[in-house]
Formats: structure tokens, C-alpha cells, sequence
């Protein structure tokens, strides 16, 4: 009879502990970059370039 014991394959479903934390932080930089940006003087001409160019494509503006 052998003595080897076969281990089995762990499963990896889902993400670790670890890999839950370093995303969350990486989204939430990222986020409060987005806010940051986007609520200053610079987000106001984004939004009003991005909303021209629309109304351009559309033929009203």
C-alpha cells in the first residue's frame, strides 16, 4: 500500500482577502481622483466640451 497522499487542488474562487483590500483601495483612489477632477474648474469645461461635441454629432448645436 503506498504512503503518498495526493493533495487535492484548492479551489480559487473568487479573490483573497488581500486582493479584496488592494482593490477596494485602487478603486477608491481612483474615485476620489475622478471627484477631484471633475469637481473643479477643469471637470466644468470636460462636461461642457463633451456635451457640445454631442450636440454637434446630433446636428442641434
Amino acid at each position: 500500500m503506498s504512503l503518498v497522499h495526493h493533495a487535492r487542488p484548492r479551489r480559487e474562487d473568487g479573490i483573497t482577502t488581500a486582493e479584496y483590500a488592494v482593490g477596494t483601495a485602487a478603486g477608491a483612489g481612483l474615485a476620489g481622483l475622478l471627484y477631484k477632477m471633475l469637481s473643479g474648474g477643469f471637470g466644468d469645461k470636460l462636461l461642457k466640451t463633451l456635451f457640445d461635441h454631442v450636440l454637434g454629432l446630433l446636428g442641434i448645436g
